[in-house]
């Protein structure tokens, strides 16, 4: 674990909580399954939908893939946190340093040039540059929403699991064009500090609409500079080589009692 990833474990110590997991196992969730049994919290998996008993008096914290999660929680009462639709392309330029446009199929699919097209807050097609808006899948309806973005050339992009404005864990995930597992997740203390304080500075800033709990990408551009690759949801992103410990702290402010 590196220094920067060392958080203060208060969440843990002041209740008891129920981690609920999708049936998929992966490493992501196995991670999280052990750092919630160490502090002492019950795990339980759902089987397709079909949800198990649960002690309604804890907390019920949900990492569940985007796909299922809204129909768990919204069994099981609870809110999810998330981010809103239009939320990258509402940021001021200085913070991602190309042109972003909140949009929909119909109109991507009238592009003519390569354009970075990907879903607001979903995995329902692939998120790549598009050399041109026929090439989107067929079976997108004309009025769903996409982002659209200048195409960009990312040196090293890092995930960060952010609480009330503070960072609590940062892991590398690509560089270069490459998983950043291939090098265990290694970066220096310069690129942690300089992708944490960017991912502080936007999460504090009172213009944006930011979560309490969330998952903001930041990234190193070409040119040197950083800017925001884009946010998501806690209780479906990928940790990567972040703290599960610090995960699950975010995660418990991830979702509430509807």
């Amino acid at each position: 674990m590196h220094p920067s990833d060392v958080t203060c474990r208060a969440d843990a110590c002041i209740c008891m909580a129920t981690l609920l997991l999708s049936s998929r196992h992966t490493e992501d969730n196995q991670a999280l399954w052990r750092a919630a049994i160490q502090r002492g919290w019950n795990v339980e998996r759902v089987k397709g939908l079909r949800i198990p008993e649960l002690d309604c008096e804890d907390p019920i914290v949900l990492y569940i893939e985007s796909l299922y999660a809204p129909t768990v929680a919204e069994s099981l009462n609870l809110s999810l946190v998330t981010v809103p639709e239009d939320w990258l392309a509402t940021l001021p330029h200085e913070y991602v340093r190309r042109h972003i446009e909140f949009s929909t199929v119909g109109a991507a699919r009238r592009l003519t040039e390569p354009t970075f097209i990907k879903p607001p807050n979903d995995k329902s097609f692939a998120a790549q540059v598009y050399t041109n808006g026929a090439l989107l899948p067929e079976f997108l309806e004309d009025h769903a929403p996409v982002i659209l973005s200048e195409p960009a050339n990312w040196k090293v992009e890092f995930r960060c699991f952010v609480l009330n404005g503070n960072v609590r864990t940062i892991s590398p995930y690509w560089r270069t064009g490459q998983p950043a597992s291939d090098n265990d997740y290694a970066a220096s203390d310069k690129e942690r500090a300089a992708a944490t304080a960017l991912a502080e500075t936007v999460s504090r800033d009172t213009r944006i609409d930011c979560p309490a709990a969330f998952v903001i990408d930041v990234g190193q551009l070409s040119d040197g500079s950083w800017a925001i690759v884009e946010a998501n949801a806690a209780w479906s992103s990928g940790i990567y080589g972040c703290d599960p410990h610090a995960v699950l702290d975010v995660l418990l402010h991830a979702t509430s009692r509807a």
